[in-house]
């Protein structure tokens, strides 16, 4: 039975843009509900990373088993359930729950989704597709920043909604891919920690300390220094990322994986440092978008790497895996980054943010071999029907 990859798309994106709307509203809604600064702030948007590093690869785990349908269906109904949450959360205690329920939906969607779309996909095809469908959830992240400003006091109500049309987008999908391997027990910790995947996982994850410090601290610390500029930056961001992301994607394929991470990676040290020393709306602006291009390539490159060493071998555990290490680097980066903020300064907290994107690029460098030869005619074993509608 063909992937409904269009579908799928459409339903992650749904999901990512109640997410995004979400990262956009917390660092306004938590000190004016609930008091508190940075760290405060920072907690409420990383503390939803924990349950989404926990989460991914247990929802990639039953994808390898033929569940991708209902593990994103309960995805949908996870991140509803968490924006109704931190709508009428009385406290912020209550927050931060309604946070975890979201991050845990947010896992559901995407890494049970990506390899029930990967089924099939060539080996020299799948940075780009891995690339193109993780613009459904870059694009919502991006967009929904732009939802939450146009929508104002009726965010939260907006993010229940999205979550929703993401539920009926999977509801309606055609049947369950099928089991695509067997279910693998869960005996021991290698059973949901394949070997090859932890310096691909130390690789994202320190990129995403960079990221979750522009997501927590990028419009605070424009607000502090009375920076213009404060409303868009996280769409310039997202932007600047999408235009990159999709437009390089297929450059993974075709200079590996390991190339084209520690390139762009080091980008990113630059734009951290640029706007850790930035004194206008201009040059502010300017360094977010190109943060936005220097994260752009980082997860399509560590998917190549990451299939590469695994030998393609359980895809959906070992990108569910290697996404959480994303996520671990999102939220460590929030209240890190929140409490170097209080006690040193914003442009301190970028700064340390960008000594993580150089250690980044020195274990990408010095720890990851390049990638092994591929012949572009070799397929990936695959057990379900092409879809016409992916992209080549």
């Amino acid at each position: 039975m063909a992937v409904p990859v269009r579908r799928l798309w459409a339903a992650v994106f749904c999901g990512y843009l109640a997410f995004g709307a979400a990262l956009q509203a917390l660092p306004a809604y938590v000190p004016e509900k609930f008091g508190g600064g940075a760290l405060a702030s920072g907690t409420a948007v990383g503390i939803a990373f924990l349950a989404t590093a926990c989460g991914r690869p247990f929802a990639g785990w039953l994808a390898d088993g033929g569940w991708s349908r209902p593990v994103v269906l309960a995805g949908g109904v996870l991140t509803a359930a968490g924006g109704l949450g931190q709508l009428i959360a009385p406290n912020l205690v209550a927050l931060l729950a309604a946070r975890l329920v979201m991050g845990a939906g947010e896992a559901a969607l995407f890494s049970a989704a990506l390899p029930w779309v990967l089924t099939g996909t060539r080996v020299a095809q799948r940075g780009r597709v891995a690339g193109w469908f993780g613009l459904s959830m870059w694009g919502g992240l991006a967009g929904g920043p732009v939802i939450a400003s146009l929508v104002g006091d009726w965010v939260w109500w907006t993010v229940v909604g999205l979550a929703g049309v993401s539920m009926v987008l999977v509801f309606t999908t055609r049947g369950d891919p099928g089991r695509v391997e067997p279910l693998v027990r869960i005996r021991r910790v290698r059973d949901l920690l394949p070997v090859g995947v932890p310096l691909p996982g130390a690789t994202i994850g320190l990129a995403a300390y960079c990221y979750g410090t522009v997501a927590a601290l990028l419009v605070l610390r424009l607000r502090a220094d009375g920076i213009d500029g404060d409303g868009v930056a996280l769409t310039v961001f997202g932007a600047a990322f999408l235009v990159v992301r999709f437009a390089g994607s297929p450059a993974v394929d075709r200079h590996g994986g390991r190339a084209v991470a520690a390139s762009t990676v080091a980008i990113e040290a630059v734009a951290l440092i640029g706007i850790a020393f930035a004194d206008g709306a201009v040059g502010a602006l300017v360094f977010t978008a190109m943060a936005g291009l220097g994260l752009a390539l980082i997860y399509p490159a560590c998917v190549s790497i990451t299939l590469d060493r695994v030998r393609g071998l359980r895809p959906g555990v070992s990108m569910g895996v290697m996404t959480s290490f994303w996520d671990l680097g999102v939220m460590a980066a929030g209240p890190l980054g929140g409490l170097v903020a209080e006690r040193l300064g914003f442009s301190t907290a970028f700064l340390v943010a960008a000594g993580v994107a150089a250690a980044c690029v020195f274990v990408c460098l010095g720890y990851l071999k390049p990638r092994r030869a591929e012949s572009p005619r070799s397929p990936a074993p695959r057990l379900l029907a092409r879809d016409p509608d992916r992209p080549h």
